[in-house]
C-alpha cells in the first residue's frame, strides 16, 4: 500500500494508452470477424510462400495472406471477402469461385502439387453478427460480476473489483492493438476467460479484507487492506503461476489455432495478478471504504461496538 499512488498513476496511464492504440489502430480483425475464405493446404514438397502469394495475385485475388504452419510443406491462406466495383461490373472473384479448389490450382505449380486440408468461407453479415455478439458477452459477463460482487460484499468492493478487471482487459485490448496480432473468436474468448480469473483474484483478496476488517476492527482501513494483501500475496502468486505454465503449456503444443486465445490469456494472467495484487485494494481505498461498508445492518451501534472492544 506504500506504492499504492504510483501503481494507480502506472496502471491509470497504461489505459490511456491501450485506448489512444484502439482509437488509432485497432484491431487486426481475422476473417471470422470480416469475412473472407480460409484455406489450408499440404504440399509434397517445401513451398515457397511468396511465390505462392504472387501466383495468387496473378490469378486475380486481391491482397492474399499466406503463412507456413506446422511443416514447411503446409500452409494456410486467408482472402478478404470479394469486392464488386458497382460502376465496371464485378471484377474481383465471386465467393463460389473462392473454393479450396480453385484456390489451390492457382497456388500449385505443376512439380509441387497439394491437397485441401480445409476450406471455409465466412460471409461479412455472418462476421459482423458474431463481433457483435462477443461485444454482448463481454458487456454481459461485466454486469453479472457487478451484481454478484454488489450481493456479496457491498458497492464500493463490486466497483473496485470491475474497474480493475476491465481495466486489465483493456490492458490485453491495448496489447493487440498494438501488436497489431491477428484478433480472432479464440482470442476474444480467452479475453473472457481472463475476465473469469482476475476477479476471482480479486474475490480472493477482498474476501479476505472482509475478514480482517472485523477481526482487527482497530486498524486503520489502509493497514487492514495491507495485511490483506500480504497475507494473500503466496496464493495469487502461486495460483497465477500454475495457470501461466497451464496456458504457456497450451501455446507452444496446442497448434497455430489455439495460439490466439493461449496468447491473450497468459498476457491476462500477467495483468491481472499484478493488477489483484497492486490495483484492487488501492482503488478500494481511493473509494473510501470503511468498516461500516461491511455491516449495513448495524451502522448506527458500530461505533459504540468498537469502543467497547479491548
Amino acid at each position: 500500500m506504500k506504492i499504492r499512488v504510483a501503481a494507480l498513476v502506472v496502471f491509470a496511464a497504461l489505459s490511456v494508452a491501450a485506448i489512444g492504440a484502439l482509437a488509432a489502430k485497432g484491431f487486426n480483425y481475422a476473417l471470422d470477424f470480416t469475412g473472407g475464405t480460409v484455406v489450408e493446404v499440404e504440399f509434397q514438397k517445401p513451398i515457397d510462400v511468396e511465390g505462392v502469394r504472387s501466383r495468387l495475385n496473378a490469378a486475380g485475388y486481391e491482397s492474399p495472406i499466406v503463412q507456413t504452419f506446422g511443416s514447411g510443406t503446409d500452409i494456410v491462406i486467408r482472402l478478404q471477402p470479394p469486392e464488386v466495383d458497382e460502376s465496371a461490373g464485378p471484377v474481383e472473384a465471386t465467393p463460389s469461385e473462392q473454393t479450396g479448389t480453385a484456390i489451390l490450382q492457382a497456388a500449385q505449380t505443376p512439380d509441387n502439387p497439394g491437397r485441401v486440408l480445409r476450406s471455409d468461407f465466412v460471409g461479412p453479415q455472418i462476421g459482423g453478427e458474431l463481433a457483435l455478439n462477443g461485444m454482448y458477452a463481454a458487456i454481459f459477463v461485466a454486469i453479472g460480476f457487478l451484481a454478484y460482487i454488489a450481493i456479496r460484499f457491498e458497492y464500493k468492493f463490486a466497483i473496485a473489483a470491475v474497474a480493475s478487471t476491465l481495466g486489465d482487459i483493456l490492458l490485453v485490448c491495448g496489447w493487440f492493438a498494438i501488436s497489431q496480432h491477428e484478433f480472432d473468436l479464440t482470442v476474444l474468448a480467452g479475453i473472457l476467460s481472463v475476465m473469469g480469473f482476475s476477479i476471482n483474484d480479486k474475490i480472493v483478496v477482498f474476501d479476505r479484507v472482509r475478514e480482517n476488517f472485523r477481526l482487527l476492527s482497530k486498524l486503520e482501513p489502509k493497514e487492514v487492506l495491507n495485511r490483506s494483501v500480504n497475507q494473500t500475496l503466496s496464493r495469487t502468486i502461486i495460483t497465477s503461476f500454475v495457470a501461466f505454465l497451464t496456458v504457456l503449456a497450451l501455446y507452444l503444443y496446442g497448434g497455430q489455432s489455439l495460439q490466439g486465445m493461449a496468447l491473450s490469456q497468459m498476457i491476462g494472467i500477467v495483468i491481472g495478478t499484478v493488477s489483484s495484487i497492486l490495483v484492487a485494494c488501492p482503488l478500494l481505498l481511493a473509494l473510501g471504504v470503511t468498516k461500516q461498508d461491511l455491516m449495513p445492518k448495524a451502522r448506527d451501534d458500530l461505533e459504540a461496538e468498537l469502543a467497547r472492544r479491548p
